[in-house]
């Protein structure tokens, strides 16, 4: 977290940590402290206490610390050889400070940075520490390795936001801690755009706007982790899958379809069994032959690559496919559409000679970015994850094939001009990788897809082609998948568009209003006309529905326009005589009437061009920039 932080948010986030644990020092003598560092919008600090807070205490505190921040007490440092370190702590009855210290002093600062999640403890990657250093801020004494401002007067702005309960250490058989979370930024407007954010994430959460809109549902008697697509989710996937096809049609791509179940001993080829079992669903026995629900579609694909001979003038052969697959998620980490437990993927390898895999992972990551302006997607990274090569047990022992390989990719990376990080130890045991991070219109960053570049599949596969010289040759893979799984990336357009899907992507793209039962026939007629139009879409037309319901007009409008639906038509004795509808958007614009002819070029364009969405992506942020 701290090389994501710039450093002078970093210190002034980790002050404010500390403020907040001096002001609840003041009115909380009883109090013992667990952890406390900075996080991506402010800080959190673990405390046991005597009783437990509730939201209203928050304020008290709040208050507190406002009242030290005006005394502006210095941050004072100093160091205590270890052993004193544990005594001092002793005394003053900071049992999870004696703890921490005890574990530094026989593990090293590793070991507190993995168990506690806060590396804020002491310096380096110490295997053994002689001394350690001390912040006291008014009657507050911490263990800490700094850095932090100068006084509590450069706190920034802050505010305490929630109370959650947290093991200490991570260990459910340990106390339980509560945890105080607080947000903290240099300015007043930073903070406020901050808390317009977390509160337009409640409004838009996925899971709320899902159901409302009938979106997808779980089924205790499917399972948890298998979201069931109603139609409307359905629609939603098919348009998303027919822009797929559409863009990877442009630069290549041939489509296949491969089973979601094989043999035990693919994926001991694979070496997925070896390496990734754990997040493996148990197998089962088909004619004494024992079968894995796939965890992943590259076994499958390698095998349409074997299915004949490659010359060096075939490369790049690349392979797409909306595959269902499925992995072992533990029931507390599911969450809506964004962790399940079975999801379809937009999976595709690329099977290509080596000075073609550099221009191939580019246009890779070209197609991210062609998505991502369609989409409205502004802010966004790629975050390359490299092997600990100190580690090899956990990733194919091959270091020159993995430098090679980050070699190839970080060209690509550079020469594509977008922005990345790197982080170590998180690659694939078959190759680095590199994760798209994208936000949403509110902040939210999710991990949208992954890109890798594997050389293990050619020696396990024996994936080859026949180069100019009449020799067999390895071929070099490339996993990629631009717009993820069709569960996460409908989360997140949920939460981008909060549920104003463009008209192109929306579930039902117009509702024909009949103002009474006399005038249904001719709805029904303006519908048919709408869907037979030469609009093309992921469902073969334009999706339009008709409400024959006994409501009132108004209230079928005010229903279209809660359901989000782009187009609502009305129509009544003046509309089917002059062949017209009343057009009205799911904003409240009236149009007034149109010709039904008018009203298809007009929704033609939008679902051709997909023009609207920068300007829905802006719309339905509301105005942000007044945050």
């Amino acid at each position: 977290m701290a090389s994501e932080i710039a450093p002078d948010v970093y210190a002034m986030r980790h002050s404010c940590a500390h403020l907040m644990a001096a002001a609840i020092r003041e009115l909380y003598p009883e109090a013992k402290f667990g952890v406390g560092p900075p996080t991506a919008t402010g800080f959190y600090y673990d405390i046991d206490l005597p009783e437990p807070l509730k939201l209203d205490d928050l304020q008290k505190i709040e208050q507190m610390m406002r009242k030290l921040r005006k005394k502006k007490l210095r941050f004072d440092r100093r160091e205590l050889p270890i052993e004193d370190a544990i005594g001092f702590m002793r005394e003053h009855h900071q049992d999870y400070k004696v703890e921490l210290l005890q574990l530094l002093r026989d593990r090293g600062t590793t070991a507190i940075a993995k168990e506690t999640g806060d590396d804020t403890a002491v310096d380096g990657d110490q295997s053994g520490v002689d001394s350690v250093s001390f912040y006291t801020t008014g009657n507050f004494v911490d263990l800490c390795r700094g850095p932090h401002v100068e006084n509590t007067g450069q706190c920034g702005e802050f505010k305490l936001i929630n109370i959650a309960g947290a093991y200490w250490r991570g260990n459910s058989d340990g106390p339980q801690l509560q945890r105080i979370y607080g947000l903290c930024f240099p300015t007043k407007e930073e903070l406020e755009h901050c808390m317009w954010q977390m509160e337009q994430a409640k409004l838009r959460d996925h899971r709320k706007i899902g159901r409302e809109l009938k979106i997808y549902r779980f089924s205790p008697e499917v399972g948890a982790g298998l979201p069931l697509w109603l139609p409307r989710g359905t629609a939603l996937r098919d348009e998303l899958e027919f822009l797929a096809q559409k863009e990877e049609r442009r630069d290549g791509y041939l489509r296949v379809v491969t089973p979601q179940i094989t043999k035990e001993e693919l994926y001991y080829r694979s070496r997925h069994l070896p390496y990734y079992a754990e997040d493996m669903y148990k197998p089962f026995e088909i004619d004494g032959e024992r079968f894995y629900l796939r965890p992943m579609n590259c076994p499958h694909h390698h095998q349409v690559y074997l299915a004949e001979k490659h010359s060096y003038r075939d490369l790049p052969v690349r392979l797409s496919e909306y595959g269902q697959v499925y992995r072992y998620e533990a029931s507390g980490a599911l969450s809506g559409l964004m962790r399940v437990r079975g999801f379809c993927q937009n999976d595709a390898h690329i099977y290509c000679r080596y000075d073609q895999a550099k221009d191939e992972f580019l246009k890779v990551m070209r197609l991210h970015a062609r998505y991502y302006d369609l989409f409205g997607i502004k802010d966004y990274y790629m975050r390359l994850s490299l092997p600990d090569l100190d580690k090899l047990d956990k990733y194919v022992d091959e270091p020159e094939k993995w430098l090679a390989a980050l070699k190839i990719i970080r060209e690509a990376m550079i020469e594509s001009g977008y922005p990345f990080r790197e982080v170590e130890g998180e690659a694939a045991f078959y190759g680095p990788k590199v994760d798209f991070m994208i936000k949403s219109v509110i902040g939210t960053e999710y991990a949208i897809s992954t890109n890798q570049l594997d050389f293990l599949a050619t020696q396990t596969f024996d994936l080859t082609y026949i180069g100019e010289d009449g020799k067999e040759h390895p071929v070099y893979v490339i996993h990629r998948a631009p717009l993820g799984s069709h569960e996460r990336f409908v989360a997140f357009l949920i939460e981008h568009y909060a549920g104003n899907f463009p008209t192109w992507l929306a579930p039902v793209q117009a509702m024909v209003v009949p103002i009474a039962d006399r005038h249904n026939d001719y709805a029904e007629e303006v519908r048919n006309l709408l869907f037979d139009a030469d609009v093309p879409t992921g469902t073969g037309g334009l999706r339009v529905e008709v409400d024959t319901s006994t409501e009132r007009m108004q209230k079928k409008i005010r229903n279209a326009q809660l359901e989000k639906i782009p187009y609502i038509l009305v129509v009544g004795d003046k509309e089917a005589e002059t062949r017209t509808v009343a057009v009205r958007l799911r904003n409240g614009t009236d149009l007034g009437a149109m010709p039904i002819a008018d009203v298809i070029a007009r929704m033609r364009d939008e679902v051709v061009n997909r023009r609207d969405i920068e300007l829905l992506a802006i719309e339905t942020a509301g105005d942000a920039t007044a945050h």
